[in-house]
């Protein structure tokens, strides 16, 4: 859901894309509802066409996720290839590159490449998760996956300078959700909507500077439309965050529907110091079974502990 709103710069749950994994098929999740593709309105588009309408050559390296097939006019390059090395002399470009080393999937200790560099009893873990050998390993394996992915975009800033680029190329790095722990991924608590988003904008935006406004995922496609001068149009729902057509908002809204097969309707907004969170059905278990997130190695630990009930203080939230 969080990757149509990117792609689409509306929310997933006013274009039918609300509940995760609509066409997704595998040996993971043998007991899916029904696939289908979600089918957004006509008027609805991937805001890369914008772009490419305006001359941009659109690259993506490589996954889309979209819960929809991207159409072929999304995107001039999609494939482990895409590059911007690959546009016209002097084309103005956009391109994605999504290192998913740091998938939630790459904490599971089958996973695991070598000995770990990060030390597990060096790392903190939030009180809501437990304090076990296994969860220990689990985060370090995470740290050493972000260590991984923060190579990669030090190699993609090197190509930029080597390509002449790096003083008129927007970069933009961000995550599409939180991490993938409980109370993380699939939670619309703030550890599964405070994402990062870092800029880097030379001779624009100062380095070094945080800002604590509110943006959400709907308003990169805005930001991106309005920063390239392309149409945007009044369609989308976000706005966008940079520039001279930047407009603060004062709240971000968040939703949690099927999992899998795990359904569920939590509704969520929030200002600066507040956050309201609406649950549609009590009824149901908030720790819902859902196979493929029962492989992480913490899951497994708070499925023990309870089934064991040596849950401990915070660890009970969940």
């Amino acid at each position: 859901p969080s990757r149509a709103a990117i792609i689409t710069g509306m929310y997933p749950t006013s274009i039918g894309a609300h509940h995760m994994r609509t066409s997704h098929t595998s040996a993971d999740a043998p007991t899916l509802p029904t696939p289908y593709d979600c089918c957004p309105p006509p008027h609805v588009k991937c805001f890369t066409e914008y772009l490419r309408a305006a001359g941009y050559y659109c690259t993506n390296n490589v996954k889309t996720d979209y819960q929809f097939a991207p159409p072929r006019t999304a995107w001039d390059e999609l494939s482990t290839t895409g590059h911007w090395r690959h546009r016209a002399p002097g084309q103005p470009f956009f391109a994605v590159f999504n290192p998913t080393v740091t998938h939630e999937s790459g904490m599971w200790p089958e996973k695991r490449n070598g000995s770990l560099r990060t030390d597990p009893d060096r790392v903190e873990l939030p009180p809501y998760l437990p304090d076990t050998p296994a969860g220990r390993q689990a985060l370090a394996q995470h740290y050493d996956n972000l260590e991984t992915a923060d190579a990669r975009v030090g190699e993609l800033l090197d190509q930029l300078d080597a390509d002449g680029l790096a003083d008129n190329t927007i970069v933009f790095l961000w995550s599409d959700h939180g991490e993938g722990l409980p109370r993380g991924k699939r939670w619309p608590y703030d550890a599964g909507i405070r994402i990062p988003l870092i800029v880097r904008w030379p001779g624009t935006l100062s380095g070094g500077i945080s800002n604590q406004r509110l943006v959400s995922l709907i308003d990169l496609a805005p930001t991106m439309l309005s920063l390239a001068g392309a149409v945007r149009p009044t369609h989308l729902q976000g706005r966008p965050f940079l520039g001279e057509e930047s407009k603060p908002r004062d709240y971000v809204f968040a939703s949690r529907d099927r999992h899998d097969e795990a359904y569920d309707r939590v509704r969520a907004v929030r200002d600066r110091r507040y956050k309201l969170i609406r649950h549609y059905e009590p009824q149901r278990p908030y720790l819902p079974w859902i196979p493929y997130r029962n492989k992480h190695p913490v899951m497994q630990e708070l499925w023990r502990r309870y089934a064991a009930v040596t849950l401990e203080g915070a660890e009970n939230l969940l």
